[in-house]
């Protein structure tokens, strides 16, 4: 028996998170090699598919089982983890205004009641909003090496946005170069076991738009727009984009779609009907879905409570086009980066 095996054992007794066995059995650690000259011990840990909170619970464990045991005086863990091969799914638009940010957190949502490995990424640098639409405004990222560790909202969802680096209401007024380097530091942040990341994309085809399919590649995009021909014009500028840089349209989806009266249910067509649809038609691109004009969208995405995280019936519009883009990633490979 090799003078280690204690510290193995020791090591076993501890749970991994992930299969419950012991940290030896499951492969999580290897066993300690001891020096008896500093009485020290080095342990490599795969923190492969583990959160932050687990990491650090896993590195206080491992400290309390083995310092004092055969007179150890200190551990060094040295943690390592394999690449985990993540799908960027952007969601972009042509113009404002026609809820892309909310449909991009609504999206995730539901993707993650799904069943998804999913994150959420606020790409769009210069009007940030997903900290709002997920209650997670005033939180600040903590960062492992040179790697953000994403917040978890409170519907279990990680997530980055610039909102969580900046003050409040702080402008950001950066050239393209630098709002593309930071929109690298969220999409290449620790995300553990995620492999999918949606990416709510700034508005229009410009600097941003172009840095990220350059650089990261994204596996498809989404296009929202409303009904109204001003709107699809823009949207079918952002679909020609993507186009020409080689990446899949999944899909458009027909936001603000018809509004019923609260009082007598009646429901009207402010930003016109079915355009979308029709324009998907035309492109060539598949329709995944409308999302009427409802005042309570509206007052849930105020509030921090996106409805697709409820069962009423107004997340089943969300519920439906996950579905759909869950769909199209089961039948593609998932590239990685």
């Amino acid at each position: 028996m090799s003078d280690s095996d204690p510290f193995a054992a020791a090591l076993d007794a501890i749970a991994d998170p992930v299969s419950g066995r012991g940290l030896i059995a499951s492969g999580r650690a290897a066993a300690p090699r001891v020096n008896d000259a500093d009485a020290t011990a080095s342990v490599i840990l795969d923190v492969t598919g583990l959160s932050g909170d687990d990491r650090a619970g896993l590195e206080r464990a491992i400290r309390a089982k083995l310092i004092g045991l055969g007179g150890l005086r200190d551990v060094r863990i040295a943690m390592t983890a394999e690449k985990t091969a993540r799908r960027l799914i952007v969601v972009g638009s042509g113009k404002g205004g026609v809820g892309k940010s909310t449909l991009a957190a609504n999206l995730a949502v539901a993707l993650k009641r799904l069943g998804a490995k999913v994150g959420l990424v606020d790409a769009d640098i210069y009007g940030p909003s997903q900290a709002r639409l997920l209650a997670t405004e005033g939180r600040r990222p903590e960062a492992e090496g040179q790697r953000l560790l994403p917040i978890e909202s409170p519907f279990g969802l990680p997530m980055l946005s610039m909102a969580h680096l900046v003050k409040p209401g702080q402008a950001i007024a950066w050239r393209g170069p630098m709002a593309g380097n930071a929109l690298g530091q969220l999409i290449e942040a620790d995300w553990g076991d995620v492999d999918t990341l949606i990416l709510d994309l700034p508005p229009g085809t410009g600097d941003v738009q172009l840095s990220l399919i350059q650089k990261h590649k994204p596996a498809g995009a989404i296009i929202v727009s409303t009904p109204q021909d001003l709107a699809l014009i823009d949207a079918t500028r952002a679909i020609d984009l993507f186009r020409q840089a080689t990446v899949p349209i999944i899909g458009l989806v027909e936001n603000m779609a018809g509004y019923a009266c609260p009082h007598c249910g009646e429901v009207s067509d402010p930003f016109g009907a079915g355009g979308a649809e029709a324009a998907a038609g035309a492109l060539g691109v598949p329709f995944l879905g409308r999302v009427p004009l409802e005042i309570a969208i509206r007052k849930a995405s105020d509030a921090g409570d996106p409805p697709a995280a409820h069962g009423e019936a107004i997340a089943q519009p969300f519920l439906d086009i996950a579905g759909a883009l869950m769909g199209w990633l089961n039948a593609k490979a998932a590239p990685t980066f």
